[in-house]
């Protein structure tokens, strides 16, 4: 359990990056960024699927299909649309539509896997979804009021992010919960060879997103200096550190983590990326969060906390 938490927190640390990338580069379009991610994420693999080819050749057809969909949704569109979120909606407020994920991933694994997994009992899980959905709601009041303080505001590019950040958690409530599945029904098969075949599956994707965004560009006369923009050293250098870290080393820690763990609490422990991405926000800010941010960091802590600590209950197979 305790090994299954920290390779979560390690996940968390890294997946965090994922959210400053769109606040360092706020000139690039977000559907670049998604596919210079991913592109970066495949091209590291490749090496490390050479020294793993013996395990990747034991991944069928289906495997690899399976391997193509997380690509496609769990990576690129999730990303697309956290990253279009982002730039509309500046960090802290997706970050914390984000933050829903391991309440509405944990409801969804209970309801869907109990009979794999166990049950955690409602009862008992409630205290610890209730706190982190109340430090969630601390977080957002604090950002919304300081919203509203804006005299140049923009209301209906942040509520577009808002909603972007909406297809983010649904295209994320997804990828773990499916991916768990494969995890799951194969036990025997390493996690690192799981995460290195999602990268081999990303890399044709992100080439061809990135060739059909730079052929649309160009069609509609888009000033934006293809492919690495207006500066191509800082871009990529944190595409290549985004893909190395969040992607690879990232999926690998969660991969780990969701062989030891069940679905259920597995999916709260996904709220380790949201206090990385508040604490490199507010790095990235150079302020101290306001004490009601605190608060609600602290309900996100003692949340999770307590959800560590309760155990799936057996349910009676059907007659």
């Amino acid at each position: 359990m305790w090994a299954g938490t920290l390779y979560a927190l390690a996940a968390g640390l890294m997946w965090g990056l994922v959210f400053i990338g769109p606040l360092l580069l706020p000139e690039y379009p977000a559907a670049l960024q998604s596919v210079a991610r991913y592109l970066a994420f495949g091209l590291i693999a490749l090496p490390l699927a050479w020294l793993d080819r013996r395990n990747l050749r034991l991944l069928t057809r289906a495997d690899w299909i399976e391997a193509l969909k997380l690509a496609a949704i769990g990576n690129l569109l999730y990303y697309l649309c956290l990253a279009s979120a982002i730039q509309r909606a500046g960090g802290p407020v997706p970050t914390m539509i984000i933050g829903t994920l391991p309440v509405v991933i944990a409801i969804s694994a209970n309801l869907r896997n109990a009979r794999r997994d166990g049950r955690l009992p409602w009862r008992r899980l409630a205290p610890s979804l209730g706190l982190i959905a109340l430090g969630i709601a601390c977080v957002n009041q604090v950002e919304l009021q300081a919203l509203r303080q804006e005299a140049d505001a923009d209301m209906s590019r942040h509520a577009l992010g808002a909603l972007l950040a909406l297809g983010a958690v649904a295209c994320w409530t997804w990828y773990p919960l499916r991916n768990a599945d494969w995890l799951r029904n194969h036990p025997g098969r390493s996690p690192r060879t799981w995460a290195t075949a999602q990268g081999v599956a990303t890399l044709p994707l992100a080439l061809a997103g990135y060739g059909l965004l730079w052929i649309g560009m160009a069609a509609a006369g888009s000033e934006f200096d293809m492919p690495l923009g207006p500066r191509p050293d800082v871009f990529l250098g944190l595409m290549i550190a985004i893909g190395l870290f969040a992607s690879w080393l990232g999926t690998l820690c969660w991969n780990e983590a969701s062989q030891r763990l069940p679905t259920a609490l597995a999916g709260q422990l996904i709220v380790f990326e949201t206090l990385a991405a508040l604490a490199y926000a507010f790095i990235l800010r150079g302020s101290m969060p306001a004490p009601l941010t605190l608060v609600g960091i602290a309900c996100l802590v003692v949340g999770v906390l307590r959800a560590v600590r309760v155990k799936p209950q057996a349910v009676a197979a059907a007659a």
